[in-house]
């Protein structure tokens, strides 16, 4: 499917996490698997790793919307797919340079803010719940669990169903499409529940 010009939103999609740590290698799992499934022409989708500061500059070169493919944990079951809108960065974003190193959604998107002068993108993040995160003394965790690897095509599947519904609207708030997958988007830049807010999906 090619994009018409007048329909065209300047939609990137960025898979972001790190492949040496268990399943914050999520993101760019879903990107390689995109390889095989390509979004429609135009959509660029790109594996931006850790590379914090290419995303920054990516968010800023134009585009209208951002949806990042991440792994987050927000007290759900692991493989549980969430689609959150990230909370673009107050004043405060610009008054002192955030980290420029990492791959924090919440932090690229203050260094975004700190960069440019103009208005950040729409971001969605399609997070998906890790079963398994490398505890402080653990370097290296390559390789997905089971369930987030099993998610790695359920999310392949949303993108292609999000991405028309946010090319003919910007500001729509697309379905995930399966009722247990899907939890309303949030304005916030990917909180963390509290302990007592978990909830199976």
């Amino acid at each position: 499917m090619t994009i018409p010009p007048e329909h065209s939103t300047r939609l990137l999609v960025a898979g972001v996490g790190n492949i040496f740590l268990a399943d914050d290698a999520f993101g760019p799992e879903v990107l390689r698997a995109l390889a095989a499934r390509p979004l429609p022409a135009g959509v660029p989708a790109r594996d931006y790793g850790i590379r914090g500061m290419d995303l920054a500059y990516a968010l800023l070169d134009g585009c209208d919307t951002a949806v990042l493919v991440d792994a987050a944990p927000r007290g759900h079951r692991p493989g549980t797919l969430s689609l959150i809108e990230a909370e673009r960065p107050g004043a405060e974003a610009h008054t002192a340079p955030p980290e420029a190193h990492g791959m924090d959604p919440a932090r690229v998107l203050a260094l975004a803010a700190h960069l440019g002068d103009g208005p950040l993108p729409r971001v969605l993040v399609l997070a998906c719940e890790p079963e398994t995160v490398p505890r402080g003394d653990e370097d290296i965790m390559p390789g997905l669990s089971a369930p987030v690897r099993e998610a790695v095509d359920r999310a392949v599947d949303a993108l292609h169903a999000m991405v028309p519904v946010l090319l003919a609207d910007p500001a729509a708030t697309p379905s995930l499409g399966r009722p247990d997958e899907s939890a309303p988007p949030l304005a916030a830049a990917l909180p963390t529940p509290a302990a007592d807010a978990a909830e199976d999906r």
